[in-house]
């Protein structure tokens, strides 16, 4: 019976011609640790089996450790699910435009930080400074890296230790747990709570605006949930109103940051920044990564005076939006302003697909399959966007003896499909797949039925 000293050593190893090639590919050291740990495990496994693996297995095992430890976790995914804006998935996909920018920023240099007219240092701000205020009006913009920085940003340069209104029913907890209160209570500025959940009335702001001093009055659009029944509450316009007589400016944390009227492509209407601004909101905060459909980034536009205040406070450098953020914000602010967004921005192309469209796209994978059906179903938006929105759409439903076993081969296929479980069959959702993604889907399900079928 072979022993432990039948095992190859490390050194044996490395003058194998296979390993060699490894060293080439990820390195000395890196092959020389996975060697080694194989060898461990083996040694560890011999006390319980009394086994010593040929070298080819040996060989194996450590490439096993290789692949994965030089592969990333992070992968690209075909999104089937019917999700548009999937937070899981990354949210919104970029635009061609968007990612030829960041590819251009990211080979080599760029004027980030620097004035070509002058020779002499300038702000990564301008770049998407001033498409925001050609596409919007707005007087002066602020990029950051997300939105939940933005609100802090402003909280903490505006409004620390002093008192801030906020409408009970406007106290939303958006995904990962995070909630406004506890924003505000991480800038130090001070919550005077109004309202009710289900009602807010004009007088209610009136009440705390006259009972304290204020900084300012922030509304928060509640865009991941609705409140319905016995409800009211005022307008943006009418809180800006009675803001503005007591000199308090009124910020609005918009969340979505939409731009195009969601009420065309046959959804309710969502608040767009350009609506907002006109309702005098003295600054608007919201994403750029969801309905926007651009990069993960917070922005924030209205008033220059307040404006330049969060530009020099010294958090604005810790959470400021990086080059390739804002490549990919420029790319897609100029969609908008050309008037492309829906024709080129991924998520605007999504929901704009007509019924017509989607339904000969699901039946022509049926015909190149030669199996499953197309059945009437519900896109959503997704993303903490539009609650309770849906778009009508046509599915391709998958029959099969185990639809769980199925949907696992699909998340291991190259790249990835998402899809999900309908009445016993997986459904896949051609809202969410770009027509120039469809070759290498359909690629990807015909080599798995054509294995589940043999």
């Amino acid at each position: 019976m072979p022993d432990l000293r039948s095992l190859p050593s490390v050194d044996q190893l490395l003058q194998d011609r296979l390993v060699l090639t490894w060293i080439e590919t990820y390195g000395r050291p890196l092959t020389v640790e996975a060697i080694r740990f194989t060898l461990d495990q083996i040694r560890q496994q011999y006390a319980l089996d009394q086994h010593i693996p040929t070298t080819q297995t040996i060989l194996a095992s450590a490439q096993h450790w290789l692949d994965g430890w030089t592969s990333s976790s992070l992968r690209p995914v075909l999104n089937a699910s019917g999700v548009i804006l999937h937070t899981n998935l990354g949210r919104a996909p970029l635009s061609r435009e968007a990612i030829q920018a960041m590819h251009e920023t990211a080979v080599g240099y760029s004027n980030l930080e620097f004035d070509l007219k002058t020779g002499r240092r300038g702000s990564r701000l301008v770049h998407a400074e001033d498409l925001l205020k050609r596409l919007t009006g707005a007087g002066a913009a602020l990029v950051v890296n997300n939105n939940a920085a933005a609100v802090l940003l402003v909280l903490i340069a505006l409004a620390r230790r002093r008192r801030v209104v906020l409408a009970r029913s406007q106290m939303v907890e958006i995904g990962g747990g995070f909630r406004v209160p506890d924003v505000m209570k991480q800038s130090g500025a001070k919550l005077v709570e109004i309202g009710t959940t289900n009602r807010v009335h004009l007088s209610d702001y009136e009440q705390a605006i006259s009972a304290e001093p204020i900084a300012l009055v922030l509304r928060a659009h509640r865009s991941n949930f609705r409140i319905v029944g016995f409800t009211s509450e005022p307008s943006l316009k009418e809180i800006v109103q009675v803001a503005h007589a007591a000199g308090l400016p009124v910020v609005d944390d918009l969340g979505s940051g939409a731009f195009l009227d969601t009420t065309r492509f046959g959804m309710g209407p969502e608040p767009t920044v350009q609506e907002s601004l006109a309702a005098g909101a003295d600054l608007v905060c919201f994403s750029g990564d969801k309905l926007l459909g651009g990069p993960q980034a917070g922005i924030i536009l209205g008033r220059p005076d307040l404006i330049a205040k969060l530009k020099k406070h010294p958090l604005a450098r810790a959470i400021r939006a990086d080059k390739l953020c804002l490549a990919a914000l420029s790319a897609t602010l100029l969609h908008y302003i050309k008037d492309q967004a829906e024709s080129h921005v991924p998520i605007w192309r999504m929901i704009s697909t007509s019924t017509e469209v989607l339904h000969s796209r699901a039946q022509a994978w049926v015909t190149r399959l030669g199996q499953g059906e197309v059945i009437p179903g519900f896109s959503t938006v997704g993303g903490g966007s539009l609650p309770g929105e849906t778009l009508p759409t046509f599915l391709l439903a998958l029959a099969g003896p185990n639809p769980n076993r199925f949907l696992a081969r699909l998340h291991a296929t190259t790249p990835p499909v998402i899809a999900r479980i309908e009445d016993g069959q997986v459904i896949l959702d051609p809202r969410t797949i770009l027509p120039e993604q469809e070759p290498i889907l359909l690629s990807i399900l015909e080599q798995l039925l054509g294995k589940t079928t043999s």
